[in-house]
Parts: C-alpha cells; structure tokens; sequence
C-alpha cells in the first residue's frame, strides 16, 4: 500500500492541493488522505479508488514484488 500511498502524496503535490484540500474534492476524510499517505497498512480499498480516481486511476490486483 506504500506504493500507492506515495504515488497519491506526489500527484497530489504536482498539482498543489494540500492534504485537506484533497480530501474536501474527494470526498474522503483528512485522517483517511493522511493515514494513506503515511503508509498505513489496513485501508479500505474503495476509499483508496476514490482517491486514485481523482488521478483517473484505478488499485488493481497485481503480483507481490
């Protein structure tokens, strides 16, 4: 989830919205946008889609590295 979390902290700076003016345009809670991006191991996977959508992105099934 790291990977994910990290590629979400970076888009999200690259078009310069703070944590919490991500969270209020995408609907998700400030703890959740911060939890993520801090590498918390145990998300909900829908919330994780909906922030990635805001990159028009989607968390798939893929094989461990």
């Amino acid at each position: 989830m790291n990977i994910i979390g990290e590629y979400i902290k970076k888009e999200r700076k690259k078009i310069g919205l703070t944590q919490e003016e991500f969270a209020l345009r995408s609907g998700l809670g400030l703890r959740f946008v911060r939890e993520l991006e801090q590498g918390k191991e145990t998300v909900r996977m829908d919330k994780v889609n909906q922030a990635l959508s805001m990159f028009g992105m989607v968390a798939v099934p893929g094989k461990k590295e």
